[in-house]
């Protein structure tokens, strides 16, 4: 069992129809047939959605989102139309809401690995490959791989884990040419973004990405390169072999599983509120994060 600690009640605006609530996000439709996608300050950890909010995160990862469809636009366009707020909208939208195409989406998380580690390095450890895809020996936690790789994943309900797919199973499901322009786009995504974070001091280990269909034309959707979406890892700290620092929840992920929390997560009991301290400490890595990437002071 998992899912949400406590889920939310949708604040209901006028003119917009609210279609469904996600780990993080808010999702409605307006009058014209658009979407309007609000991110939240909710976070998730091993399939919960927490009952403690982290003040700031959903815009950050709005804003950091924006930051990036700038310099993606060359490669992929996505499905952002507008940053005003809709009329009638709480004034805490702001900087958290965009105004989006509404898209044929891809029922595919696109993800891309430069580095290994995760659930890529569990299969790696068992069988020498990711997702069907063989790999050299000698590889450890943290290593860059020989050159990226897309492992994609199906999209799951909330609570529920994506599940790691072949490429062939994703040609499968959605084509062969859907499934070879999913790939070409994620991995040239991935490595502008992976140039980018190097210049940055950081190192962009994997990301995922959604896709969707704008008619014919292949559409950049969702969140893109955030810390909820990618790992991104401090590149003078990088040292494979062990797990790596990381500009994320992993705080979160470390209070949770101590013996201070007094949670067990094989047991069916939700996870505790988390300590402010433990708030606090994520909350700046998200800035951080925002504030490396973009050389952009967050206020």
């Amino acid at each position: 069992m998992s899912g949400f600690v406590e889920k939310p009640e949708p604040i209901q605006v006028p003119g917009l129809v609210h279609l469904h609530t996600g780990k993080v996000r808010e999702l409605y439709r307006n009058e014209a047939g658009d979407l309007v996608m609000v991110a939240s300050d909710r976070i998730s950890a091993y399939d919960w959605v927490l009952p403690t909010e982290i003040p700031d995160k959903g815009r950050v990862l709005t804003q950091l989102s924006l930051w990036w469809f700038e310099q993606l636009a060359d490669l992929a366009p996505n499905h952002v139309l507008s940053t005003e707020l809709p009329p009638g909208a709480p004034a805490d939208w702001e900087g958290r809401a965009l105004v989006c195409k509404s898209l044929r989406m891809v029922p595919v998380e696109c993800v891309a690995r430069g580095y290994l580690t995760g659930s890529g390095l569990v299969e790696y450890d068992q069988s020498r490959t990711v997702c069907g895809l063989a790999l050299p020996e000698g590889l450890v936690d943290g290593s860059e791989l020989p050159a990226p790789i897309f492992t994609p994943a199906t999209k799951a309900e909330v609570g529920e884990h994506d599940e790691n797919v072949s490429y062939e199973e994703v040609a499968r499901q959605v084509g062969a040419d859907t499934a070879a322009a999913l790939r070409q786009a994620t991995l040239a995504v991935y490595s502008r973004a992976r140039d980018i974070a190097r210049e940055r001091g950081i190192v962009l280990a994997d990301t995922k990405f959604e896709f969707g269909f704008d008619g014919d034309d292949l559409v950049l959707a969702d969140e893109v390169l955030t810390p909820d979406s990618s790992r991104f890892w401090p590149a003078d700290q990088w040292q494979p072999g062990r797990a790596q620092p990381s500009y994320d929840k992993q705080f979160v992920r470390d209070w949770l599983t101590s013996a201070e929390s007094g949670w067990d997560r094989k047991s069916e009991q939700p996870p505790p509120a988390l300590p402010q301290r433990v708030v606090d400490a994520t909350r700046a890595k998200y800035v951080e994060a925002y504030e490396l990437l973009t050389g952009q002071s967050w206020s």
